[in-house]
């Protein structure tokens, strides 16, 4: 249960840092773009009202508390079903990071009333106009290890 902690705890830590550097310390919040190896990595101020690039955005306060609560419902599930039937390290691991990288984006959303997205890459001559965080790069990632690492089989103590 520790590995699901920390690595929720580092994940939501090195998002909230993220953003703060970059769309604060950085000024991203006021000059809006900051080529860092253009095309392939690009700073670019976004704020997200809705899921993943966009979809569903909406300025209202209900849809923001309704992205909060299912954002936190999603985590607890998580949390339970990793801790519950997969306690393998790396699914401990996954779990925790999509966790952690969820919470971050709650973070935003409880601070800012949107989500704060800075990075934008593209490469190959294909121009992509969508901006993301760590937060959501945790979320993918985590998600991935749980689908990838998920043995189908409960571990054995599991009543």
């Amino acid at each position: 249960m520790i590995l699901l902690f920390l690595s929720g705890f580092a994940a939501l830590l090195i998002d909230q840092i993220s953003k703060y550097m970059v769309v604060h310390w950085m000024d991203l919040a006021r000059l809006r773009v900051i080529d860092v190896l253009p095309p392939v990595l690009n700073f670019r101020y976004g704020e997200n009202r809705g899921i993943n690039f966009g979809l569903l955005d909406s300025d209202t306060d209900l849809s923001r508390w309704l992205l909060i609560a299912f954002s936190l419902a999603i985590s607890v599930a998580v949390v339970w079903w990793v801790q519950r039937w997969h306690r393998t390290p790396i699914m401990l691991i996954s779990g925790g990071l999509l966790v952690g990288g969820a919470l971050g984006n709650v973070v935003d959303r409880l601070v800012y009333g949107y989500v704060l997205d800075f990075l934008n890459m593209s490469c190959c001559g294909l121009n992509n106009p969508f901006v993301f965080n760590l937060a959501d790069v945790f979320i993918f990632a985590g998600a991935i290890g749980l689908l990838v690492f998920d043995t189908g089989t409960r571990r054995k103590n599991a009543p």
